[in-house]
Parts: C-alpha cells; sequence; structure tokens
C-alpha cells in the first residue's frame, strides 16, 4: 500500500509538471525578437561589435537586474556578421565599431528595414607589443603600413627599423567580420590588403593571448582590451599628424590627439523593433547610462549633450 501510494504520487507530481510546462509555451521558443504579450515574451535581440560588447554587455546585466521580466542577449558575430544578422531580421539592435556601409545601407533598404544611428563613446584603437618587448617606443602610420600591409617587404623589427632585433615579427588582428579590422584597413592599409600571415580571430581575447605569448608579437584591438591586460601587454605611443607620439588614454582619445586611431562606437536600431516598448526602454536605456557604462569598462564617454540630443531623436522616431 505504501509504495502504491509513492507510486501515485510520483504521477501526480509529473502530471502537475507536465501541465505548467505546457502553460510557459506561448512565445517561449518563438525566434520572434519583439515577441510581446507575456513577461516570458519580452526580449531584446543584439548582436556585432566584440568592441562594443563591454558596453552593451554592462548595460544588459544592469538592465535585467532592473526588469528581471525581460531578456536581452547580447551575441558577438563582429561588426559586419552583426549587420547581416540585422539586415535579416534576426535582431534588433546591432553594435558596430565603424559606420555602416553603402553596401549595408543598400541591403536594408532592399529588405525594407528603417534604422537609425546612435553614437555611443568613443575608443582608441590601441597597438600592443609583447611586455618584454623593450625597443619599440612609439610607431608612425607609415610604420604600421609597411608592417601590415601584404605587398609589404618586412619580416623582422630590424627591417622595421635599424638597430631593431632581426627577429620574425608575428601579427595578430581582429577577423575580417570585425569593424576594427576594417577601421584599422582603411586607416592604417589605406584599402591594401593585410598581410596573409596575419593571424586572424573575432575574439580579442586569443588576440591578447597571442601577443602575450609571443616576444616577438605585434597586435591592436580596442582601448578597453588593453586596459583589462594591461598588466601584460605594452602599449605603443602612435605619431600623430603633429608630430607627437601619443599614448591612448581618455584624455587624448577625447581630445583627439590620439589620432588617426580614435573613433566614435555605434548601435544601430531598427525603427519598426521600437514601436515594442521593450526595445524602446532598453534602447533609452542604453543612451541614458552609455557613457557610465563607457567608462567602467574602460572607454570614453561621449559629452552629456549629445546623449541628451540623441534621447529627443529616439522619442520623436518611437513617438513618445
Amino acid at each position: 500500500m505504501k509504495s502504491r501510494k509513492i507510486v501515485l504520487t510520483m504521477l501526480l507530481s509529473l502530471l502537475v509538471i507536465f501541465a505548467a510546462a505546457c502553460g510557459n509555451g506561448d512565445g517561449s521558443g518563438s525566434g520572434n525578437a519583439n515577441a510581446s504579450g507575456g513577461d516570458d515574451s519580452k526580449k531584446v535581440m543584439v548582436d556585432g561589435s566584440s568592441t562594443v560588447f563591454p558596453i552593451m554587455e554592462a548595460v544588459a546585466e544592469e538592465y535585467s537586474i532592473a526588469n528581471p521580466e525581460v531578456k536581452a542577449t547580447v551575441g558577438v558575430s563582429g561588426t559586419g556578421g552583426g549587420f547581416e544578422k540585422f539586415i535579416a531580421g534576426e535582431t534588433d539592435i546591432t553594435n558596430a565599431s565603424r559606420p555602416i556601409k553603402e553596401e549595408e545601407k543598400q541591403a536594408l533598404e532592399e529588405a525594407g528595414i528603417e534604422y537609425t544611428e546612435f553614437k555611443l563613446a568613443l575608443d582608441g584603437l590601441s597597438i600592443v607589443v609583447n611586455d618584454k618587448n623593450d625597443w619599440v617606443d612609439q610607431l608612425t602610420i607609415e610604420e604600421l603600413n609597411r608592417m601590415w600591409s601584404e605587398s609589404s617587404d618586412v619580416k623582422t623589427w630590424a627591417d622595421v627599423r635599424e638597430g631593431w632585433p632581426e627577429e620574425e615579427i608575428k601579427f595578430f588582428s581582429p577577423g575580417a567580420a570585425s569593424g576594427t579590422f576594417d577601421y584599422f584597413h582603411e586607416v592604417v592599409l589605406n584599402g591594401e590588403q593585410i598581410r596573409k600571415n596575419a593571424a586572424l580571430s573575432e575574439d580579442d581575447n586569443v588576440l591578447v593571448q597571442g601577443v602575450t605569448g609571443t616576444k616577438h608579437a605585434i597586435g591592436y584591438f580596442g582601448f578597453a582590451y588593453y586596459l583589462e591586460n594591461k598588466d601584460e601587454l605594452k602599449i605603443v605611443p602612435i605619431v600623430n599628424q603633429e608630430g607627437e607620439a601619443v599614448t591612448p588614454s581618455k584624455k587624448t582619445i577625447q581630445s583627439g590627439e590620439y589620432e588617426p586611431l580614435s573613433r566614435p562606437m555605434y548601435i544601430y536600431v531598427k525603427n519598426e523593433a521600437l514601436k515594442d516598448d521593450t526595445v524602446y526602454d532598453f534602447t533609452k536605456y542604453t543612451l541614458e547610462n552609455a557613457g557610465e557604462m563607457a567608462e567602467a569598462v574602460g572607454y570614453v564617454a561621449l559629452p552629456d549633450s549629445v546623449y541628451e540630443k540623441q534621447l529627443k531623436k529616439l522619442a520623436e522616431i518611437a513617438g513618445k
């Protein structure tokens, strides 16, 4: 008798669990990033730049604490990969470490997707070498071009400057889908192809490991990733147009002294998605807190007036 009661109890428990599972089915497995109608369906889908990721990850975490009923998912597909998902209708917001390209604008137009660009913060693309590197004290853009371009005859550090070691340089670069790669390709390489023996990765942490693990290495990525690993890396001052060797810092990035490697970071938001109160509220929260979050993870905030102007623009687009 006792064993029958146990079996009946287990069966009743299973029925309760099954019923509860069926009751939670509306929208929980939906691929619609803008689904609405219940707390479980409040989602915001974000993807894109690995450089912008630390800011948006921090925003999403803080937003989810204040709004536990909302699931804000932030992926990392690189700027180019993020735009592909944005165009395909898979995301509400895409992060970018460069402005949108003409071909991406055209693809969005063909897909009937209207969008708005917002600036989040400033970054200083950082050139780094191994912390045991005791010969590089600064580099010019011209030297970087000679080192990184496919047509270059540079193989060793001695090929860059006389007196530097005759040791082969190991190159570590963000992947081709990265906005950081695109920016470097445009500003440093002047559109030339990057050298074929450069190790490419969409994961900036892999690049950090590559440079820290190889004495004669050089690499580049966003300023926040340098700060996160500054005890293991050596940052290289870059000679600007005034002939001054400038190290990236909050001050030099914001003032424009660290040029031409200072750049803005963006989010692009679908106008249609902003009709969803959850997406609108998340975007509003992002712009209200982007400066603080950017500073917290190692980037540089924009002036308050820029955020205020963008918040007004957001409200107008959403009809608020």
